[in-house]
């Protein structure tokens, strides 16, 4: 590989302004939000496919690794290069909302928009996706979504990302432009459906970008809910709120449902001055006068100390054609909850969460401005005990480690459609930050801490404990989103899908440049 020759092919195929090489691109390229790569040679910043194509073919016919890069908010390696050489794609220059078709109910969009662009477009048309978008839908973009698992907004009723997708078109390691769905006949047609044949789509979704980089997707959609309704429960020990979330789940009482653990909803608790900045926002999105006044009153009531000290609180929203069926999916949420030993608190995180839907990137920094670090594990519900037991009981012995380093941690629970119990243990330290945590959230907000010193005596427990919890869920079965390079993907598979994937990956990717490394293929 020559770097020059690489640079120089780069430019001459591109628009100057779209080939980085400068020390503040290539640097924020290294980092995701925990994990830190090699530095790349450029980061190339495509605004359409055909542009993509011809850097992607460029680079690989020069032996450089391609990686694509969107939001940038991965914690698992997702784009944190292995190795030196590699060429990252940044494909939040791609941002254009192409189609809204109100009459087949679908939108497709460039790979990087960011699902705040797309309800920001949707919202004034009555439409919305089922899946919403994540907790970090301000600066999350579809082809990372997409490739990585995307969920929660919408989640626990339709889903993830990858479950309402209907079609993409995929730049290929040589620069081949590939599209599935109905976008892969040769007669051009309306990208209404996923599967016309083989889902060709779907083996671009969860790849992590090892197959190809996407440009572009087509997305269905709903009309948006005419009413709204949230409900809060708190509970004294995490497995009767796993238990009462379960059921939920399995009930279809609500679009998402999660649980925050005591610390965790200790976080949340806001001052006076951002309750009144929430308050607007309520008002806002109540719906008519008597609805906002009813909001407020319970926004006011709930304050922020709404969850008794020490309890798991779970959280839900509900929605539907009437307010008649809201409120039946929230007595039935209520009933539930009672039954499994939960009491009724004022629901005002999930009525903040929907009225401040991908407000900002704050949450990129930890509640104290430190650092943080997530897991997931996908489980079957009759599993929920059997995970929840199998962590607890690996953490335990850690507990005098942890404390002597500034290590905690706390877990978010969720449903994913009504048969997936999702389990997510988030560590926490102080720590030097990584160059995301300086440039993702609002100034005003970053202004608020002070960098933590160097920690890495804390980041090295982390990063072990990270481990022996991937082991874990391994050992137990569990699926996982955003796997990165962080789950040992590849090498948990049995023999027949590895060999299909390898297969796959060496058709499209003989030499290896397409994002190498992610999901475990070199």
């Amino acid at each position: 590989m020559n770097d020059d020759a690489l640079i120089d092919a780069l430019k001459a195929r591109l628009p100057a302004e779209a080939v980085r090489t400068d020390d503040d691109a290539l640097t924020l390229a290294m980092h995701d939000v925990h994990v830190t790569g090699e530095r790349p040679v450029a980061v190339v910043v495509p605004k359409d496919a055909a542009e993509l194509a011809s850097a992607v073919a460029a680079a690989t016919a020069l032996g450089h690794a391609v990686i694509p890069r969107g939001g940038g908010l991965s914690y698992t390696g997702g784009y944190a290069a292995p190795g030196p050489g590699a060429v990252t794609i940044d494909m939040q220059g791609m941002n254009r909302i192409l189609d809204i078709a109100q009459e087949d109910m679908t939108i497709t969009v460039q790979a990087g928009v960011t699902w705040k662009q797309i309800n920001n477009a949707l919202k004034p048309l009555g439409l919305r996706m089922p899946f919403i978008g994540t907790f970090s839908g301000a600066g999350a973009t579809v082809g990372g979504g997409l490739g990585h698992g995307a969920l929660f907004f919408g989640s626990a009723r339709y889903g993830s990302a990858a479950d309402n997708v209907l079609g993409m078109e995929v730049v290929l390691a040589d620069g081949t432009l590939l599209r599935t769905g109905q976008g892969a006949l040769a007669q051009p047609s309306k990208p209404i459906l996923r599967s016309f044949g083989p889902d060709l789509t779907g083996l671009f979704t969860h790849d992590g970008g090892m197959f190809g980089i996407k440009t572009e997707a087509t997305f269905r959609l709903i009309r948006t809910p005419a009413e709204q309704g949230y409900a809060s429960f708190a509970f004294s020990d995490i497995r009767q709120a796993a238990d009462a979330l379960c059921e939920m789940a399995r009930a279809d009482l609500a679009e998402e449902i999660y649980i925050l653990d005591p610390s965790a909803a200790d976080a949340v608790h806001a001052d006076a001055s951002t309750m009144a900045k929430t308050a607007v926002s309520v008002a806002r999105g109540a719906g008519g006068a008597f609805k906002a006044v009813k909001a407020l009153a319970a926004l006011a009531k709930g304050g922020t100390d709404f969850i008794p000290e020490g309890h798991f609180s779970l959280h839900l929203t509900a929605a539907g054609r009437c307010a008649a069926a809201v409120e039946a999916d929230l007595a039935a949420a209520h009933h539930i909850a009672s039954r499994r030993g939960g009491s009724a608190v004022t629901p005002t995180i999930p009525r903040v969460a929907r009225a401040e839907i991908f407000a900002n990137l704050n949450g990129v920094l930890g509640p104290r401005g430190g650092r943080w670090a997530a897991l997931n594990a996908k489980v079957a519900h009759s599993d929920a005990h059997r995970l929840i037991d199998a962590f607890d009981a690996m953490i335990a012995p850690h507990a005098e480690e942890m404390a002597a380093h500034g290590v905690r941690y706390t877990r978010l629970v969720s449903a994913l459609a009504n048969h997936c119990f999702s389990f997510e243990p988030v560590f926490h330290w102080q720590d030097r930050w990584q160059p995301l945590h300086r440039s993702a959230p609002d100034p005003v907000h970053l202004a608020a801490f002070e960098e933590p010193v160097p920690n890495p005596q804390g980041r090295a427990l982390v990063d072990r404990l990270r481990r022996e919890t991937v082991d874990l869920f391994r050992s137990l079965g569990a699926a996982s989103n955003q796997i990165g390079r962080t789950y040992p993907f590849r090498a948990a598979l049995s023999p027949a899908p590895d060999h299909l994937l390898s297969t796959i990956k060496q058709a499209l990717d003989p030499r290896g440049l397409m994002n190498p490394g992610v999901l475990g293929f070199a």
